[in-house]
């Protein structure tokens, strides 16, 4: 990773941060040119359209996919990694707890979990921990550029610890999960302090402004 692109991505970051708990200005000054102004939490520098984008994967079965077959339905996206000693795992459980309350509120979305360490996150390894958070949660790797190029459509940051001789090396990483609709894109992030509730709430705000 270029240094240039891990300034660029942290002040994106630090933007996200600081826009917590304001609306963001959609189109116009008063936001009513947007769909989604009642339900929205965050602002992000440069707009929502400045986050997401194409890419291409490989599920979890082996598959090559692009974003068109994985945001069929609004999908919630998470960026880790499956040896994450105790981020990770609580911010997809928590993840998960989402999906399920909204399922119980007769709303759908998909958990997606994108792997930042393809070195050692291969099909078999990122199968396996999507299996045990989420029965319907899609897990995806890929080749280093495939993923890097995930990574910088979403604006995420990542850096692998030095891992030559190391095989419990960590990663860092950003941990906004980012909410996806299939006709809008991205429109909404999380922070990982929003409970499952929460998050569900606001999800279910934006599929019923959607619809």
């Amino acid at each position: 990773m270029s240094r240039l692109y891990a300034i660029s991505a942290l002040a994106l970051i630090a933007a996200l941060i600081g826009g917590i708990g304001a609306h963001i200005l959609w189109g116009n000054l008063n936001g009513r040119d947007d769909p989604f102004a009642q339900c929205r939490a965050t602002r992000v520098a440069g707009g929502a359209g400045d986050i997401g984008g194409p890419f291409e994967l490989v599920s979890e079965t082996g598959e090559t996919v692009t974003e068109a077959e994985v945001i069929t339905e609004p999908v919630l996206i998470y960026f880790g990694y499956t040896f994450c000693p105790d981020i990770c795992p609580l911010d997809v459980s928590r993840n998960a707890i989402a999906t399920e309350i909204l399922e119980e509120r007769g709303r759908m979305i998909t958990p997606v979990f994108v792997t930042v360490d393809p070195a050692r996150d291969d099909v078999a390894r990122v199968a396996e921990f999507t299996d045990n958070m989420h029965p319907r949660m899609i897990g995806l790797t890929g080749s280093e550029a495939q993923v890097a190029a995930a990574s910088r459509a979403y604006r995420t940051y990542y850096n692998r610890h030095d891992a030559e001789g190391d095989e419990f090396y960590l990663v860092d990483h950003s941990t906004f999960s980012y909410l996806v609709l299939p006709e809008h894109g991205f429109v909404e992030f999380f922070r990982r302090d929003t409970s499952p509730e929460e998050m569900a709430d606001r999800i279910a705000c934006f599929i019923d402004a959607a619809s």
